[in-house]
């Protein structure tokens, strides 16, 4: 999964460090969102901790109206490793149906 980083310097510095032993390739990093658009570069999703606006999804879907959270973007990391949702919840420390029906939420 490619994404680009969105937000001050020392917010996407975490979310580098969150991701650093993931399989996510970080193909760009900004200070607004509408730096990333006008980039060019072709990625899965943007990522921001700390959006000041809305951030797009895909073409089609409903903006983000709030930032990701910590857990998320582990959730985010461990998805992207293409690990099973049982293994992803062994790890997280939840049942595999908590986790479904998290993501679940989430997509919707």
């Amino acid at each position: 999964m490619r994404v680009l980083l969105i937000g001050p310097a020392r917010a996407r510095d975490t979310i580098r460090s969150l991701l650093l032993d993931s399989s996510i390739d970080i193909a760009g990093e900004f200070a607004t969102s509408d730096e990333a658009r006008q980039s060019g570069i072709a990625a899965d999703a943007l990522l921001s901790p700390l959006a000041p606006e809305p951030v797009p999804r895909r073409a089609g879907r409903e903006p983000v109206e709030e930032p990701l959270t910590a857990r998320e973007l582990q959730v985010l990391s461990l998805l992207a490793e293409g690990l099973p949702n049982k293994a992803i919840a062994a790890r997280l420390g939840i049942s595999p149906a908590a986790l479904g029906r998290r993501l679940r939420d989430e997509s919707d």
